[in-house]
């Protein structure tokens, strides 16, 4: 696994990273115009600066560790901490609310296509807003404990690389309340296997079923304006499916990546909780460094989707460089 952690995380994830940050400050920069501001839009920035987010916390880790030969030592004492607030608990906490707010965004977009009287009250600007603070706040509480449940003791060990060298590295220690409760991380972590993976998955599933199956009875009512003359409406039912079907890319594209780690996650679980073996910890950490490798080479493809899908988008973005 160290030869692909070292590539992987230490060369390329550190350039998708780069390209997530530029691709996605672009995305908030034409959808936060004022011609551009809408209710979908206000979920797509969120899920655009959780996306980017998700990235820049770990990118000091790959650089320090993973992009040098610092990884054949023990971690230092002073980077011990930060290693897995950077590392993990960070990029968790906005991992999940991207994937929280993709299910927001899948509701939004059905309740416009499928109950557009509710849509006016209940899919606003504001509500977007306080959905997408609601959702984060709750991402950070779903992680909260993690925080506090384990603290690291410095060690003195021998170097793993020179001889007759010590170095100050650390061991982890639990919480004695953590400890003591046998339950608490199978519980943290069935919740993030039923709540950040499973259930979002195959909500989304569904979800995006419904919206294709809504689109096209939407173009069968299209066709039927169009025959009646009724250019008008039906410029606004295939504005409307555009949108819907650039929600629809977005959200398979979650999905296609999505759904490999939650079956990681599930599978390590299950293999926990029942003590049965299914994987080996090799497997599991280079099935794990794939899996979030292409969670990350996925975020720079939203934007292309908003280009390729949306001609405001498209016009907009070309406006902040021809004028």
């Amino acid at each position: 696994p160290e030869n692909y952690s070292v590539i992987i995380n230490g060369y390329i994830s550190p350039i998708l990273v780069f390209l997530t940050i530029i691709n996605n400050s672009m995305v908030c920069i034409v959808l936060l115009k004022r011609n551009m501001r809408s209710p979908t839009n206000t979920l797509l920035v969120g899920m655009a600066i959780s996306d980017m987010l998700t990235g820049v916390f770990p990118l000091p880790i790959f650089l320090e560790f993973f992009a040098t030969d610092r990884l054949k030592e023990f971690t230092p004492y002073s980077w011990c901490n930060a290693y897995k607030y950077l590392a993990e608990l960070l990029p968790t906490i906005f991992h999940t609310a991207s994937i929280w707010l993709t299910m927001a965004l899948a509701i939004q977009r059905y309740i416009y296509v499928c109950h557009s009287f509710k849509a006016r009250t209940w899919c606003t600007i504001p509500n977007a807003i306080k959905g997408t603070i609601a959702i984060y706040v709750v991402a950070i509480l779903s992680q909260c404990t993690r925080f506090f449940d384990s603290y690291f003791v410095p060690v003195v060990l021998e170097s793993a690389v020179y001889e007759n060298r010590t170095v100050i590295g650390c061991i982890e220690e639990h919480e004695d309340w953590a400890m003591a409760n046998i339950l608490y991380m199978s519980i943290y972590y069935w919740f993030r296997v039923l709540f950040i993976h499973l259930i979002p998955c195959i909500f989304l599933v569904v979800m995006n079923a419904l919206l294709i199956y809504a689109m096209r009875v939407a173009q069968v009512r299209r066709m039927q304006l169009l025959r009646q003359n009724k250019k008008s409406e039906s410029k606004k039912l295939k504005d409307s499916n555009c949108t819907t079907l650039m929600l629809v890319a977005v959200v398979g594209l979650f999905l296609l990546v999505e759904f490999p780690l939650g079956i990681i996650m599930i599978l390590l679980i299950v293999s926990n909780t029942f003590e049965v073996h299914i994987i080996s910890k090799e497997t599991f950490q280079i099935l794990s460094i794939f899996s979030n490798l292409f969670i990350l080479l996925s975020y720079p493809f939203n934007f292309f989707i908003y280009c390729g899908m949306s001609k405001q988008f498209r016009e907009t973005f070309k406006r902040l460089f021809v004028g």
